[in-house]
């Protein structure tokens, strides 16, 4: 549901963008029927959507790496570690994004994730928390897949709005 939404949001700035998910099941697994259903409500198709298997090169090739809880991005740094400075769940970036204000015009999307990962520590991916974590609705009820699906809604779209919305520099 993320992968689709935040492409949604961003075809509709006409930021060139490629999105891909990825996750931690065996890849190959179809869309759920709930899944479908609560994005086809959104005029998204998911209906050929099928799961991809976290792997080394994925996480290496991504410019931003977005977890849906602090197990995601556990494993893509434990993959590559390099990547820290550009993984955070989707919950932290939106949080630390307001702290430090958008994107303001000349500054790049790499510059500004480094400034929202200053301060960072591996600890903070401990455990689960629900500051961090979506609620993962898999096996749950279609009210239960629209709760979920609500929530990523409006993170991406304060996502979109700070790192895209045209700000002037401070």
């Amino acid at each position: 549901m993320a992968e689709a939404l935040l492409r949604d949001r961003l075809g509709r700035r006409g930021v060139p963008a490629r999105v891909h998910s990825a996750g931690l099941i065996e890849g190959g697994q179809p869309a759920s029927a709930h899944g479908v259903d609560v994005l086809r409500g959104r005029s998204l198709d998911i209906a050929d959507h099928r799961s991809r298997t976290l792997t080394p090169d994925f996480v290496e090739g991504a410019d931003l790496l977005l977890g849906m809880a602090r197990l995601h991005v556990r494993e893509a740094v434990v993959l590559r570690p390099q990547v820290w400075p550009k993984a955070f769940t989707l919950k932290e970036l939106v949080r630390r994004g307001h702290d430090i204000g958008a994107r303001p015009i000349g500054q790049s999307v790499e510059e500004w994730l480094l400034k929202a990962h200053a301060g960072r520590t591996h600890t903070d991916l401990l455990g689960e928390h629900p500051d961090d974590d979506i609620f993962d609705p898999i096996g749950s009820s279609r009210a239960q897949y629209e709760k979920t699906a609500a929530e990523i809604e409006v993170l991406t779209d304060r996502l979109v709005a700070l790192l895209f919305d045209r700000n002037p520099t401070p």
